[in-house]
């Protein structure tokens, strides 16, 4: 049975499952989910703990076997952990872990923990057992649009709230922007917040003098943020982008790989082929699959050439060369280049409006 973290408290009070899996890339949620299945587990008499952490291919399953059979001598119930931070535990780990789940003895309770997991590892033999024999929990990230409700849903949880109307959604928005892709940091402010102030409303005021400047911006998340049409965002990231060291290399690829992937859309849908199918050739999916049925229709075959013109010369420039009319400094060039993808994905009046934007924003 999977549930996402949100429903694993309703479901830890209704009784526990023999085996908890948490899988998931954001640790604070990750944190948290292990943590209140441990707490649960003590509540119920789980006090021996055992912990076991899979490092690499040629890991001894045997003691894990013997763990969940042998008889404690401490305590009536155990708890035993299994931590695969691989994600992959390998053709003897999948057989022992489908064996375990086989043999398991009512008195032990077990926790296994895993990163993100792929399609594959989720259809598994080995994660199949899991699941079937207990809970799983989902961990995903929490999306840019879905953070300040969660920042709201956090404050609210340690008696404290913003102010009603315009002014407590621009302290959500600041206090978002301030700790995108960076949900430690926003638990860490939070907490600060609770510590600075009283429960209670809290000003723009509060919020902005309390919480520090701690995003983390993913170069993956540029590009539906420039998809999106969210202009604002796609210069703070690529500030933050630079500012955090990521390579510029990488920046064009991501930004490169759009302006492909719409011109094979284009082109396979100006080929008679239907956009679904258009898309799903191209491997474009989840959020970028919704993004792109929104933009695709209304693209040109010269728009899209005159995109893929200008990540040639882009990525030139952040290879060393130059070009007369682009700028000289790597990190401005990407930002022309988003720009004029943000411009083209916005639509006619979109790209109205955006050009007179990029020309302020590049001349500054």
């Amino acid at each position: 049975m999977q549930i996402r973290p949100d429903a694993l408290a309703a479901q830890l009070a209704k009784g526990l499952k023999p085996i908890y899996t948490v899988h998931g890339d954001e640790p604070l949620l990750a944190q948290e989910a292990a943590d209140a299945i441990r707490a649960a587990a003590r509540t119920q008499g789980y006090s021996e703990r055992k912990v076991f952490i899979v490092t690499g291919a040629y890991f001894d399953w045997g003691p894990v076997l013997g763990a969940a059979q042998a008889l404690s001598l401490f305590a009536e119930r155990q708890f035993i952990e299994i931590r695969i931070p691989s994600g992959k535990p390998g053709k003897d780990g999948s057989e022992a872990l489908q064996r375990y789940c086989a043999a398991l003895p009512e008195d032990v309770l077990t926790l296994v923990t895993l990163p993100r997991l792929d399609k594959t590892q989720l259809s598994s033999a080995w994660f199949t057992a899991l699941d079937q024999q207990g809970v799983s929990v989902k961990v995903e990230p929490v999306e840019r649009r879905a953070l300040p409700q969660w920042i709201a849903q956090r404050l609210a949880a340690q008696g404290q709230s913003v102010v009603e109307g315009e002014e407590g959604q621009r302290a959500l928005t600041f206090f978002a922007d301030r700790v995108e892709g960076n949900l430690l940091a926003a638990h860490q402010e939070l907490q600060k917040l609770a510590l600075l102030h009283p429960p209670g409303p809290l000003s723009l005021e509060q919020i902005e003098g309390a919480v520090l400047n701690v995003a983390r911006y993913d170069v993956f998340k540029l590009s539906e943020a420039i998809l999106s049409g969210q202009t604002a965002r796609v210069l703070r990231m690529l500030e933050g982008l630079e500012a955090e060291g990521e390579a510029a290399v990488l920046v064009h690829w991501a930004l490169a790989d759009d302006v492909r992937a719409l011109k094979r859309v284009r082109d396979a849908v100006d080929a008679g082929k239907p956009l679904p199918m258009a898309l799903r050739e191209s491997r474009v999916w989840g959020a970028k699959e919704r993004l792109f049925e929104r933009i695709v229709p209304g693209l040109h075959r010269s728009q899209l050439q005159a995109l893929v013109d200008a990540a040639q010369v882009c990525d030139g420039i952040v290879k060393g060369l130059r070009h007369r009319d682009w700028p000289l400094d790597p990190w401005a060039a990407l930002q022309k280049l988003a720009l004029l993808l943000l411009e083209t994905a916005q639509g006619p009046v979109g790209r109205q409006a955006g050009g007179r934007h990029a020309s302020l924003v590049l001349k500054a």
